[in-house]
């Protein structure tokens, strides 16, 4: 009796890998565009109710029950809350920048797979706030929030620079790497800024914010970006491929801007999410666009502030009274002048 696999050559075994592998590469592309988002603590699978049947006797153990209650959180915030914009601290230190480059090469030195579980050049950043806005109109009236959250922040910091020192490295579930931010005197105006633009945004009639306590983060790698690991075993983050960075300092970011960024729409060139808007932090602007954007802030202030007056003015009962009368006579003298027609057009006749 002939065996089933008698009549495959090595060439169509060839070929039958090189398929596999091409198809796991294409499905690592489709999703990383979906998983290249600024949810550090939320696992893709999750997003799109991709989950994974459990084996019998399998321990617990720390990542598993971290992926449970990020399930149960989703559950419970419900299907309609897809957040699809975002406010976001750019992370523009050189410094900062270059050693979690240096990281991530250390990283993927130790296992190539991970390469593409890696964020990208100019994505670096801090994300304070994640809302839903449905359309252009919605997306205007994030960026009437944005500006008017530019005052309150101001009022918390009180004329000081808000400086954010980034020191050692840790994970979500071991499935989201991220350099964590140091401790220190930052940490309360930074979390009374998110709490105030939670608060602004929603005031507006704006969804936002998340059920989870806010953490500031750093993160420079998602295993959501490669899925296709799993299958091959690899479905947690190693400790020991970033060890020597436990207790590394990275450098400090002055945070010079907020921006209020889509997470859907085609990123910029140098990397980094498309931008809606933006309010600078601190006495100077830093760059041409800040500079512009600083100036169409001011604009756009100066035109609300004098249609509020005009609103304000509109309201008043004395206006109000002038306008009634204003009509009242129109009307009269509309009336007279069509009884004085029919008097003529009686003569007339």
């Amino acid at each position: 009796m002939e065996h089933p696999g008698a009549g495959i050559n090595s060439n169509e075994c060839e070929n039958v890998s090189r398929k596999e592998e091409m198809s796991e590469e294409f499905e690592a592309d489709a999703m990383e565009s979906l998983a290249d988002l600024p949810f550090a603590t939320v696992d893709i699978k999750d997003d799109y109710e991709i989950i994974d049947v459990p084996q019998r006797n399998l321990e617990r153990n720390k990542e598993n029950e971290w992926n449970n209650k990020e399930q149960i959180k989703k559950k419970k915030k419900g299907k309609d809350y897809q957040p699809n914009y975002f406010l976001s601290i750019p992370i523009t230190n050189k410094e900062i920048v270059k050693g979690i480059k240096i990281l991530q090469n250390e990283i993927i030195q130790q296992d190539q797979r991970l390469a593409k579980a890696m964020s990208r050049d100019g994505s670096f950043h801090i994300t304070l706030l994640v809302m839903k806005l449905l359309n252009e109109d919605e997306v205007n009236i994030g960026i009437d929030a944005l500006l008017e959250l530019k005052p309150f922040i101001e009022e918390i910091l009180q004329g000081k620079p808000l400086t954010l020192p980034f020191e050692g490295v840790d994970t979500f579930g071991n499935q989201v790497g991220f350099v964590k931010l140091a401790e220190g005197d930052h940490i309360n105006p930074l979390l009374e800024i998110a709490d105030t633009a939670k608060r602004t945004f929603q005031e507006k009639g704006v969804l936002a914010g998340e059920s989870k306590t806010f953490k500031p983060h750093l993160t420079f790698m998602k295993l959501s970006r490669t899925p296709w690991l799993r299958k091959k075993g690899v479905k947690k983050i190693d400790p020991k491929v970033y060890e020597k960075f436990i207790s590394h300092r990275f450098g400090e970011e002055v945070v010079h801007c907020i921006d209020l960024c889509s997470m859907l729409k085609k990123k910029q060139s140098n990397g980094y999410y498309h931008c809606e808007s933006s309010i600078v932090i601190g006495k100077k602007p830093v760059g041409i666009r800040d500079l512009i954007n600083e100036a169409l802030r001011r604009e756009r202030m100066g035109l609300k502030s004098k249609v509020k007056q005009i609103k304000e003015l509109m309201l008043r009962p004395e206006t109000q009274a002038r306008i009634r009368r204003e009509f009242e006579g129109r009307s009269i003298n509309h009336s007279y002048q069509g009884k004085e027609v029919d008097y003529f057009s009686t003569i007339l006749t």
